[in-house]
């Protein structure tokens, strides 16, 4: 094995180690070691095989899979096609069940949050395997394959989708619980500092997604779905618009 491989594999294992919640401290219990042996052992490099496969069982995998899962962490999906995305939106259960695996949720979660019952989501599940947005691997576990850039498609049927009936339902929301917050604002802008304005507005979903992959590493149970809406564009109240001479 490479020294590039070794390289990937620890950084799919230490990644795999914050998806699950783990730490350096759950690591060393497992291998008997001192927590600061371990975080010299990843710091080096330095893991004998015999201790790679040990903290390979302690996430649930073997080795290979997770050798596999580094490979196949070079050719993520990105998007899906306009026919997958429909695929996805012709059944509510098939895309309830696919959010929850996009926000790593495990099988178990699953069933105990909706009325799904296994087989079912099992079911849908390998349709998703099938889709190439996950792989489903032995013990019912889920493997990702979405990079971490992946998004819908700009006028693909899930974001059209989102606007014909998530939108209205997420907008008519009160707003007003804790952590929630509705603000519109409108003025006259340049087109330099609209511009301005749009990368801010970048920044700040690449901040979200930021947040979303620290938050992984926190228990299912202290996770809560979140919806962040952003949106600019040139516009008059159809009021105003109809007394323009």
């Amino acid at each position: 094995m490479s020294r590039s491989e070794i390289t990937q594999i620890i950084a799919t294992v230490k990644r795999q180690l914050k998806l699950q919640g783990l730490t350096y401290r759950d690591v060393a219990a497992a291998l008997d070691l001192s927590e600061p042996s371990v975080k010299r052992l990843f710091a080096s490099e330095g893991f004998t095989l015999e201790r790679l496969v040990d903290i390979c069982s302690l996430l649930g995998f073997t080795l290979a899979e997770i050798a596999q899962e580094a490979q196949d962490g070079q050719r993520h999906v990105h998007t899906l096609s306009p026919e997958q995305e429909s695929e996805l939106v012709s059944d509510a259960r098939l895309l309830l069940v696919a959010v929850c695996a996009l926000n790593h949720w495990r099988l178990a979660d699953m069933l105990a949050a909706y009325r799904l019952d296994e087989a079912e989501c099992l079911r849908h599940l390998l349709r998703l395997d099938r889709l190439g947005l996950i792989t489903l691997l032995p013990g019912n576990r889920i493997r990702l394959n979405v990079a971490r850039d992946f998004d819908w498609l700009p006028d693909g049927p899930i974001r059209r989708f989102f606007r014909e009936q998530g939108m209205p339902e997420f907008v008519q929301g009160g707003f007003d619980g804790v952590g929630e917050s509705l603000d519109f604002a409108h003025g006259m802008l340049t087109e330099s500092a609209r511009a301005r304005l749009q990368d801010e507005l970048r920044q700040l979903r690449a901040r979200f997604a930021q947040l979303h992959e620290e938050s992984l590493a926190a228990p299912l149970a202290q996770r809560r779905g979140s919806g962040l809406l952003l949106a600019l564009r040139e516009w008059e109240p159809a009021a105003f618009a109809a007394l323009r001479r």
